[in-house]
């Protein structure tokens, strides 16, 4: 092989950043390793879908490969790429191993996107109708993620907390985990107070924490705000609604759902407050950076804002209680001066936590240490 660097990307679907965070994700790991002159290769089994991202445009091989087929070793033995990023532990399931036998010097990258066994060990306890346990956390999702996190030589991470959990409960080295959160800085331009109406949520349907909040706001939430705002709307957007989410349309109550926004980043520079009562989750929540960029201030849950501000106060509130959420959301939305500290603060948290050039350097030092010291970070793992 030449001297080039070589990164194999194999994705559980062909990317779509504007439909959900894990897309937008997926793209700014396409760029930061470019940046880093790799010449990359994205391969998935997913059919491309309408609102693929166009890889071609940024020089990057797209390969159609099949799950359970040898002709994939073909594939990555005559590549033999420097590095194997696998999207979610699913994927290192299927191909890790593969790469393990036809590659075995390549540096095995996992891209969590978030903690499945906690997501779903939240879940879990959101349909019993209690509060979430760490016992949640154990399960057989839990034992294939971390079986996947300790095949890989480091796993990516947007969450603090879940790199805290990882450590505390699982045992995994610190030096097998890597912060890297999803990137994000303020638009150039934003709109003021009165320029802005009415409320919003958005969020792939494809993801059950969004349509679980969407429920949850038509039953529990959004009632109380009506009540208290007759004449104001709240819109919710989002990819691949099914029909018992189109169902939950009612203009009556002003309650609408506008299925996929063309513009995510327009329709929520047009709303006043962000709502988005997460009950259950993990990492960190695309739709409340988006908010923050577009000077949108939000009302949240604690699930919500998880690492995702340290100590800096909340671009808004965050709140677990629906009756305080609903009274948190209107006090917002009226409070001109309220809602102008709110906006101030969502820019202070993405120059603080979500800048890229916080994690640059250390990205790329990181990346360089483990291609020169495979073996010893193996040994030490």
């Amino acid at each position: 092989m030449d001297n080039r660097k070589t990164l194999l990307i194999i994705g559980i679907v062909w990317p779509e950043p504007k439909s959900s965070a894990a897309g937008s994700r997926m793209i700014q790991l396409v760029d930061i390793f470019k940046q880093l002159d790799f010449t990359i290769v994205f391969a998935s089994a997913a059919q491309a879908g309408e609102f693929s991202f166009p890889l071609d445009e940024m020089g990057i091989e797209r390969k159609n490969i099949l799950l359970n087929d040898a002709g994939f070793d073909a594939f990555v033995s005559e590549l033999q790429p420097n590095i194997v990023l696998f999207d979610r532990f699913m994927i290192e399931e299927q191909f890790g191993w593969r790469v393990s036998q036809s590659c075995p010097d390549a540096l095995k990258i996992l891209d969590t996107e978030d903690l499945h066994c906690l997501r779903l060990g939240r879940q879990k306890a959101c349909k019993e109708n209690r509060d979430f346990d760490i016992s949640d956390l154990f399960s057989d999702v839990s034992k294939r993620e971390i079986a996947s996190i300790l095949r890989c030589d480091i796993s990516l991470m947007v969450s603090e907390f879940e790199i805290n959990l990882l450590k505390d409960q699982f045992k995994i080295n610190a030096s097998a985990l890597m912060y890297l959160p999803l990137f994000a800085e303020k638009n150039s331009e934003v709109s003021d107070f009165n320029k802005k109406e009415g409320f919003v949520f958005i969020g792939n349907f494809l993801h059950e924490p969004n349509w679980n909040s969407v429920l949850y706001l038509k039953e529990t939430i959004w009632p109380l705000v009506h009540k208290q705002l007759p004449g104001v709307t709240l819109k919710i957007y989002g990819a691949y609604p099914s029909q018992k989410v189109l169902q939950l349309h009612n203009p009556k109550s002003n309650f609408l759902i506008e299925r996929r926004a063309e513009n995510a980043s327009a329709v929520v520079s047009d709303a006043r407050v962000m709502l988005a009562p997460l009950r259950f989750g993990a990492g960190i929540k695309g739709k409340l950076l988006e908010a923050m960029q577009c000077g949108t201030p939000s009302v949240t849950t604690s699930i919500g804002a998880e690492s995702m501000h340290d100590e800096l106060p909340w671009n808004g509130f965050v709140e677990d209680n629906p009756k305080e959420f609903a009274n948190k959301a209107v006090q917002l939305y009226n409070d001109e001066n309220l809602w102008n500290e709110s906006q101030q603060n969502g820019f202070e948290i993405l120059k603080a936590k979500f800048s890229k050039e916080l994690y640059f350097s250390e990205f790329r030092e990181k990346i360089n240490y483990l291609l020169h010291n495979l073996e010893q970070h193996r040994n030490e793992n």
